[in-house]
């Protein structure tokens, strides 16, 4: 219970200008307001309000005694923000920071066995300057804290983190970090050397356009630069599959797509492959009008085809940088028979989300009212490729290298449904 107000006294004694404290001061009747707002919300409309098994009274009882401790807009936001956290959802957020808030992603994956913590991932496709190899690595310290210790002392109060599902979810929150903080990790190698990494020292390639694309022998390579929010990617994408129309293969690379995007550019894209109307996700509801009780509704959502069709076999590559609607990208072209996805899992963030704005502060929150599934049933979320390539080594690109082993081959089994397409 002390560990919020621990972090939010901490902020307190900071060194702040006094007159930017004076223009930020908080109302508390109002923030009590808003923050009985969420909770009702998060209660009534949050999907998956039930699956997360979050004692709703505890959050009532715990942040709204923490209203007393907050002073500054800034303190207020952070509330908000850790009991969005409670619920371990990387999709749950608010569309504001602060400089004391989480980033929301980082560039290492970790996965929790036996307790510990090991690098599962690296970002590969867009870090440029890794040297050591630090996959399957042992997370030792995070800024020269014990990491369990900084995993127990995250700022949230109603969770079980001893879940292993919430302290996996904890832990990348950890590496994640603040945007006020360094984040220096202490790893064991699997050879039992321990080396200390900066994760903000790491060079990102540039992402100056809405996508990049090249040859690669017979082939086509499109790679979209975490542009599935930009309407204009739709012309670009275009441009560069004409570029490659008479080309043996494609490979889509949608592992940089970290931010997500937009059905109307995801079905555009989509669209390019298809010569019909046809479903790729499924959306599901829970409907309730005043008392009465709730109902179920699902539906399956279509896209139709446009522009000149590309036929020849698309692989799509994905990866824990794959997310949201890269990730319904990705499970749309398979549920279409247009792509093999290759990969790992994906950023899985779960639901379509919806902006809710608050009464009296000025931005909003997210939160998802809809599931989403693939057109066979999976949860978007739970979604696992077929052809599934964990990552080794730091200096190959293995998905890549199983996307054009597989083009090459061309199994009549893996490319059936081309010809199927070819002759419709």
């Amino acid at each position: 219970m002390k560990q919020l107000v621990g972090v939010l006294l901490i902020y307190l004694m900071a060194p702040i200008d006094i007159a930017f404290t004076q223009q930020h001061l908080v109302n508390h009747d109002s923030l009590r307001i808003d923050l009985n707002q969420m909770l009702n919300d998060l209660e009534s409309s949050y999907v998956y309000f039930e699956d997360k098994h979050i004692d709703i009274s505890c959050l009532r009882d715990f942040y709204s005694q923490r209203i007393k401790l907050v002073s500054t807009k800034q303190e207020a936001l952070l509330l908000f923000e850790y009991l969005l956290d409670e619920f371990y959802d990387s999709h749950l957020m608010l569309n504001a920071n602060s400089y004391y808030s989480y980033r929301l992603h980082s560039p290492v994956y970790c996965q929790i066995r036996e307790g510990d913590f090991y690098i599962q991932q690296v970002w590969l496709s867009q870090i440029s300057n890794l040297d050591e190899n630090i996959l399957g690595a042992k997370v030792l310290t995070f800024n020269h804290q014990d990491f369990d210790s900084v995993i127990d002392s995250f700022p949230t109060h109603c969770q079980d983190k001893n879940n292993p599902i919430i302290r996996e979810w904890i832990a990348n929150k950890v590496l994640a970090g603040r945007y006020s903080e360094t984040r220096k990790v202490k790893l064991a190698l699997a050879d039992g050397k321990q080396i200390t990494i900066n994760l903000d020292s790491f060079n990102y390639h540039p992402n100056s356009s809405n996508l990049s694309c090249k040859k690669i022998g017979d082939f086509g390579y499109i790679r979209i630069n975490n542009s599935l929010g930009n309407n204009d990617l739709i012309r670009d994408f275009d441009r560069a599959l004409d570029s490659f129309i008479d080309t043996d293969g494609l490979i889509l690379d949608l592992r940089n797509t970290v931010g997500g995007g937009n059905t109307y550019v995801a079905r555009g894209i989509m669209g390019r492959f298809i010569t019909e109307r046809l479903p790729y996700q499924v959306h599901w509801i829970e409907e309730q009008y005043g008392s009465g009780p709730k109902i179920p509704r699902s539906w399956q959502e279509f896209v139709t085809a446009r522009a000149k069709t590309y036929h020849q076999p698309v692989i799509v590559l994905v990866g824990r940088w794959t997310g949201s609607m890269g990730e319904g990208l990705a499970i749309g072209l398979e549920a279409l028979d247009v792509g093999l996805v290759v990969g790992t899992e994906m950023e899985r963030l779960a639901g379509s989300m919806y902006g809710i704005p608050f009464l009296y502060q000025n931005y909003q929150y997210r939160i998802a009212k809809e599931k989403i599934f693939h057109v066979n049933g999976i949860a978007r979320e739970a979604y696992i490729p077929k052809y599934y390539v964990p990552q080794h080594d730091i200096n190959k690109d293995e998905a890549l290298e199983k996307a054009l082993k597989i083009l090459k081959k061309k199994k009549p089994h893996q490319f059936m449904f081309f010809r199927r397409r070819r002759n419709n």
